[in-house]
């Protein structure tokens, strides 16, 4: 095994921090990745030294390491058209009036607090959303001008360098996991959003093929173009259907699990991602970090999905070659 295996808790938020690592340790994980949400992480807790010695003495009591928090749902508001939504997935004194400005300005200081609250961890990385003002203009109709859109990458630069500041000043890198409904979603709107920050290495990406693969985006070359900005790496599968469907890449209004869809998360090893093309192409770009199952599937029990998911990851990884195969013949 050449990378560490996590397991991310943000699908897991329902049940208690403890609990939750004692059964990623049980499933067969080395370790976790936080979510900032549920009992899991508290970001502002976290600026008190005795609560982050208070996490880490669970996990090294349960043998578990951590590598990484996420913060996704608080990212999220930072630079998208805030409505009601918001309200269900942001923490109460970030929500505050509702005023979309103050949200998105409350939501930026949280970012912020998480760098900081990694940095308190001995953490190098957080993971998130970023949010975007420009996901409802993706289909050109009414059309779309070119300034539009490049007035939504100076919004999210215009939000982003501060809080990427924050997180220069500690240490700490922000990997965007490229995702739709945010800034970058594709290679070409991720190689727009590095350039709207003017290349800062404090921004990066949280890698995960399953938002790219049912979009006919090339997830391996996606690992090949940005090498050296992948800070983290999420496992998730997804299928996608050959044939056509009734509810198709936008999902008609469609629940996940629906079978009319044209493409749902599966647990890894189950669905069309090419997972070994994925290790291979980590490994020529020299990613050595976590191998983090994001467990999303509505068709199978999440225990016996997540254990699995462990065990296909371990058994898949494996370290690069030191030297070429016909070399003893140049011996």
């Amino acid at each position: 095994m050449a990378r560490p295996v996590t397991l991310f808790t943000g699908q897991w938020a329902d049940l208690p921090f403890e609990t939750m690592v004692q059964k990623a340790r049980d499933f067969g994980y080395d370790g976790v990745e936080l979510a900032c949400w549920g009992d899991h992480f508290d970001v502002l807790a976290a600026q008190d030294p005795a609560y982050c010695a208070g996490r880490w003495e669970v996990l090294n009591r349960h043998g578990m390491k951590l590598y990484s928090i996420s913060n996704h749902l608080v990212g999220q508001a930072i630079c998208d058209l805030i409505d009601e939504r918001h309200k269900l997935i942001l923490p109460p004194h970030v929500w505050g009036d509702g005023d979309p400005e103050g949200v998105r300005t409350r939501a930026a200081e949280e970012l912020k607090a998480t760098a900081r609250a990694a940095a308190n961890m001995g953490l190098k990385v957080v993971n998130g959303f970023t949010g975007s003002s420009i996901w409802h203009l993706l289909y050109s109709f009414p059309p779309v001008s070119a300034a539009q859109i490049d007035a939504g990458y100076q919004d999210f630069a215009d939000r982003f360098n501060p809080i990427l500041d924050e997180f220069d000043r500690v240490g700490v890198r922000f990997a965007l996991e490229v995702h739709p409904t945010e800034i970058a979603f594709d290679i070409a709107s991720a190689q727009r959003a590095i350039d709207a920050v003017g290349g800062r290495e404090a921004f990066g990406f949280n890698y995960d093929p399953s938002h790219l693969g049912y979009q006919n985006v090339d997830y391996v070359k996606f690992i090949e173009k940005f090498g050296d900005r992948i800070y983290h790496a999420h496992m998730k599968d997804v299928w996608w259907s050959p044939v056509p469907t009734e509810a198709g890449v936008f999902g008609g209004h469609t629940n996940f699990g629906d079978r009319r869809r044209s493409w749902d998360f599966r647990s890894v090893g189950r669905g069309r991602v090419d997972f070994e093309e994925i290790i291979r192409a980590l490994n020529s770009v020299d990613y050595w970090g976590p191998l983090s199952v994001e467990w999303e599937d509505m068709g199978m029990d999440r225990e016996a999905g997540a254990a699995e998911a462990a065990a296909f990851l371990k058994k898949i990884d494996f370290k690069p070659s030191n030297r070429a195969f016909d070399a003893a013949f140049s011996e």
